[in-house]
């Protein structure tokens, strides 16, 4: 199960979107916990990512991968734009 611990260390990381005939490079930006409801599995968290393409992809599960963390199917949603390209967030809980 990804956990908040499984992405801290990757921050500043870049993690390969897949899009089929071609990828995209996302950085890892932010990964830091959201309060926790009781009962659930994990503490729940946020991570955000940051694409330098203008293109701005729809939300949806994409399959990211990185070097230390493998090939995951990762909801992300377009939050917006910084001077660095256009933000993802991608929220578990």
């Amino acid at each position: 199960m990804l956990s908040l611990q499984s992405f801290a260390g990757a921050v500043g990381e870049e993690f390969s979107l897949d899009l089929g005939a071609a990828s995209m490079a996302l950085a890892l930006v932010e990964a830091k916990p959201l309060s926790h409801r009781a009962g659930g599995m994990r503490q729940p968290f946020s991570l955000v990512f940051r694409a330098t393409s203008p293109v701005v992809l729809p939300q949806k599960i994409y399959p990211l991968a990185n070097a230390t963390l493998g090939r995951h199917g990762i909801f992300l949603v377009p939050i917006g734009r910084d001077r660095g390209g256009v933000l993802y967030q991608a929220v578990f809980n």
